[in-house]
C-alpha cells in the first residue's frame, strides 16, 4: 500500500518541540474544512498536552490518525480524538495507570512527616480522578466497561497492533511500507528509568558493546530516581502542592545528560585497555563481552602487580642505610597526581559488582 503524505509527523516527546499543541493548532487551521492526517511515534509525555490534543482532533472533525514504532501513555491518549485510527501491524501500543514522581530528602519531625502524609495522599486523589478520566476516554473509543481499561491500564502490558485492534484502541491495521520498530539501548534505557515495560522487539545491532558498558559506568555517579510508569501530567494544583522539603510531579521518561570532564579522560583509557581508539558515550544499557571483561581485569592485575612491587622497593630503601649527601633542598617536591588509568582502575573496582549484572 502507498504510503500516506502525513500532515502532520508528531514524534518524541508528547509536549516538546515535535509533539507541540501550538503546531498542532497551526496545521489544523491551516487546513480547516479538510481531512488531515497525523502520524504518531512516540512513548509518551505531558498528559495536559495529549488532552489538548485529542480536544483539537476532536474539534476539526476529520483527523485520521496512524501509529507506527512504540507508542505509549499521552501518545496513545492524543489520538483518542481522531475521526479514524490505524496502526502499522509491526508498531506497539501501551497504556498503564498515572503515577507520581515522589522525593524527599532531608531529617522531618512529627509535623513535617504529617504534612508530607498528606501531600501523599492529596496526590493519590489527583491520580486516581486522572487514571478515572483516562479509562473513560479509552472506554469511550473501545466500547468496553470502564472496569475493564482501568485493569489493562493497571497491568501495563504493551499490545501487538493485532491486540491493540481487538481491544478497540484502533480501527484498522494496515500494512505500510513503514519500517518496524527496533528497540535502541537508550530507548530502553528510557523506558526503565520511566518504569515502562520494555517490549519485546528486535534490538539495534549498530550500537556497540562497549557504549553500553559505558553508559552504565556513568549511571554510577547520578542518583537513582523513582521510576515514574505513566506519561507526566501537568497539574493545576502543582504550584499549591510545593513545599519547601517536599517535590511531587508526574512525569514520564526523565533523561540526565552530565558527562564530567573527569570521566571522559577515564573513558579514553577504557578504549586504550579494550583495545578501541575512539568511542561515544551515551544513556544506555550494558552489555561486555568476555574477552572485554578480561582485558579490564588484566588492566587491574597489572596496576596492582606494580603497586605490590612499588610497595618493596619502598620497604627495601626504607630498610637500607641512608647515604650521605651534601645537597641542600631548597622547596619539598610536589607529588604528581594520579594517572589517568589510576583514576580508571579505581572506578572499576566500584563497578565490579555492575559486571556480576551483565548477562
Amino acid at each position: 500500500m502507498k504510503n500516506t503524505n502525513y500532515h502532520l509527523h508528531l514524534k518524541g516527546y508528547v509536549g516538546g518541540y515535535d509533539f507541540d499543541r501550538d503546531y498542532v493548532d497551526y496545521v489544523l487551521k491551516k487546513n480547516e474544512g479538510k481531512p488531515v492526517a497525523v502520524l504518531i511515534d512516540s512513548l509518551g509525555g505531558s498528559l495536559a498536552t495529549a488532552l489538548s490534543i485529542a480536544s483539537a482532533f476532536r474539534a476539526h472533525g476529520d483527523v485520521t490518525v496512524h501509529f507506527v514504532g512504540m507508542n505509549a501513555s499521552a501518545a496513545t491518549i492524543a489520538s483518542l480524538g481522531a475521526k479514524h485510527i490505524s496502526m502499522d501491524s509491526s508498531a506497539m501500543y501501551l497504556v498503564h495507570k498515572c503515577s507520581a514522581e515522589f522525593f524527599e530528602w532531608g531529617s522531618l519531625n512529627a509535623d513535617q512527616l504529617a504534612q508530607v502524609r498528606d501531600n501523599c495522599e492529596a496526590a493519590i486523589r489527583d491520580l486516581n480522578k486522572l487514571d478515572n478520566n483516562v479509562a473513560t476516554m479509552y472506554a469511550g473509543k473501545c466500547s468496553k466497561d470502564q472496569s475493564k481499561l482501568l485493569d489493562l491500564m493497571r497491568e501495563g502490558g504493551w499490545l501487538t497492533a493485532a491486540e491493540a485492534l481487538e481491544w478497540g484502541f484502533v480501527d484498522e491495521v494496515t500494512q505500510f511500507n513503514e519500517q518496524p520498530p527496533v528497540l535502541t539501548d537508550s530507548v530502553a534505557s528510557a523506558m526503565a528509568a520511566a518504569g515502562m515495560p520494555i517490549p519485546n522487539v528486535p534490538m539495534d545491532s549498530n550500537e556497540s558493546l562497549l557504549s553500553r558498558f559505558i553508559a552504565a559506568l556513568t549511571s554510577i555517579f547520578k542518583p537513582n530516581k523513582v521510576a515514574t510508569p505513566m506519561a507526566p501530567v501537568e497539574m493545576a494544583r502543582e504550584e499549591e502542592q510545593e513545599h519547601e522539603n517536599t517535590e511531587t510531579q508526574v512525569s514520564n521518561n526523565p533523561k540526565e545528560e552530565t558527562k564530567s570532564v573527569e570521566m571522559k579522560k577515564m573513558f579514553k583509557i577504557v578504549g586504550a585497555v579494550l583495545g578501541i581508539e575512539d568511542f561515544a558515550v551515551g544513556e544506555d544499557g550494558i552489555t561486555l563481552s568476555a574477552a572485554q571483561v578480561e582485558s579490564v581485569e588484566n588492566a587491574i592485575a597489572e596496576r596492582d602487580k606494580r603497586n605490590t612491587e612499588l610497595a618493596e622497593q619502598v620497604a627495601a630503601l626504607k630498610a637500607a642505610p641512608a647515604e650521605k649527601s651534601s645537597s641542600v633542598v631548597d622547596a619539598p617536591q610536589q607529588q604528581s597526581e594520579p594517572s589517568a588509568f589510576e583514576g580508571f582502575a579505581n572506578t572499576v573496582n566500584t563497578a565490579k559488582e555492575l559486571y556480576k549484572m551483565v548477562p
